[in-house]
């Protein structure tokens, strides 16, 4: 196996041994590698190894990068995982799958409105503010019941809720609280834990986790 094939089998791994512990079914858990900055010749290795979904920040990078490698892996899933501008909402249609940080009504207006014109609908998940952090987007937590109407009124597929809580701290309480709201507003999909929490995540129920630095930068995280 190569070193990334490795990582791959590893981190897949640790995701399946945390959900065996939660009493749940790794299938239940969707691994999403985050390849933000990373050339096309390391997205390619892990293609090869069996990876297909994948987590992106920019649309210009995205355009860069990946027309090539979606024509030779048609299966591939792009996940739009970063702060996305209402003026790219075209373009996101135009490439990604998913949306994982919907959070204004503005960008919701956008993406609906680009559906529309494109004849294409990307799943969305509402991001949700968890820890209240004002250089955070997200939805406040007191306003997410009435977007997460104005979503489920609109045409685009409500996927789940996604947070990410603040840095530094233990992030076990924050992936409690969006289990919590997801119950609450009986919502399904959870999207959350990164490379250094995503056993916790998996653990309080993530159906998404976004695993980018331990593919590539630290080992030891696997």
């Amino acid at each position: 196996m190569t070193d990334t094939a490795t990582r791959l089998a590893s981190i897949r791994e640790s995701i399946a041994s945390a959900a065996r512990l939660a009493r749940r079914e790794p299938n239940e858990v969707t691994l999403v590698a985050v390849t933000k900055t990373r050339s096309s010749q390391e997205i390619e290795a892990l293609l090869a190894a069996g990876q297909r979904h994948f987590g992106e920040n920019r649309v210009q990078e995205v355009e860069a990068k990946w027309p090539s490698l979606r024509a030779r892996y048609p299966d591939v899933q792009l996940h739009c995982i970063g702060r996305l501008q209402s003026n790219k909402a075209d373009a996101a249609v135009a490439l990604f799958d998913v949306i994982h940080s919907l959070d204004r009504p503005t960008l919701l207006d956008a993406l609906v409105t680009a559906s529309a014109k494109a004849g294409r609908v990307p799943q969305v998940y509402v991001q949700v503010n968890i820890g209240e952090e004002e250089q955070k987007g997200g939805v406040a937590l007191a306003d997410l019941p009435a977007f997460l109407d104005q979503v489920r009124a609109s045409p685009l597929p409500l996927a789940g809720l996604m947070a990410m809580p603040p840095i530094g701290v233990e992030p076990s309480s924050y992936f409690a609280l969006l289990a919590k709201l997801a119950r609450r507003h009986d919502v399904i999909g959870l999207s959350m834990g990164m490379s250094g929490d995503f056993r916790a995540a998996v653990m309080l129920g993530a159906t998404v986790v976004r695993i980018g630095s331990a593919f590539f930068e630290n080992p030891a995280a696997t």
